[in-house]
C-alpha cells in the first residue's frame, strides 16, 4: 500500500536507525551516537559501527568521517524494539489502518443509534416481535 507522508515520518523518525560501519575509531562521535566495537572474523571488513537513532546524528558523523577521509559504510535498518511492528507494519500504512478503525467506528455508532430509534418506536417493535414470532412456527 502507498505510504503517506505521515507514515514515512513516522518511520524515520520512531523505527529506522543508521548504523555507520568504519575500519578504524572516529576521532570525534557526536554525542547520542552508540558505538560498538565488532569482533574480529574472518571475512568481515569493519570493526566498528555507529548506531544513530536520528538522521541528523548520522549525517554529522557521516560528514566528520569524509572530513577525517575515513572509509566507512552505511546501512539503514529497523530497531529492535517492541512499537516497531505497530508503527511500521510490512507492506501497511498505519494512517489507512486508523482511518478505517475511525470510519468502522462512526458506522457502528451510526447502526445502533438507528437500531435504537427503531426499537423505541412501539409499532416497529410491535412488527419485529411478530415478523419473529411468525419465523419461530
Amino acid at each position: 500500500m502507498q505510504l503517506t507522508r505521515f507514515d514515512r515520518w513516522l518511520r524515520a523518525r520512531f523505527v529506522h536507525e543508521t548504523h555507520v560501519y568504519t575500519l578504524r575509531p572516529a576521532v570525534r562521535v557526536p554525542a547520542g551516537i552508540r558505538h560498538e566495537e565488532l569482533p574480529a572474523a574472518v571475512g568481515k571488513r569493519y570493526r566498528h559501527r555507529y548506531i544513530a537513532h536520528r538522521p541528523e546524528l548520522a549525517q554529522t558523523l557521516i560528514a566528520q568521517l569524509k572530513e577525517d577521509s575515513q572509509m566507512f559504510a552505511t546501512r539503514v535498518v529497523d530497531r529492535k524494539a517492541w512499537f516497531v511492528p505497530y508503527l511500521a507494519p510490512k507492506e501497511r500504512s498505519v494512517t489507512w489502518w486508523i482511518a478505517w478503525k475511525v470510519v468502522a467506528i462512526i458506522a457502528g455508532i451510526f447502526i445502533l443509534t438507528l437500531i435504537k430509534s427503531l426499537w423505541d418506536n412501539p409499532n416497529m417493535r410491535a412488527n419485529i416481535l411478530d415478523a419473529l414470532k411468525i419465523l419461530k412456527s
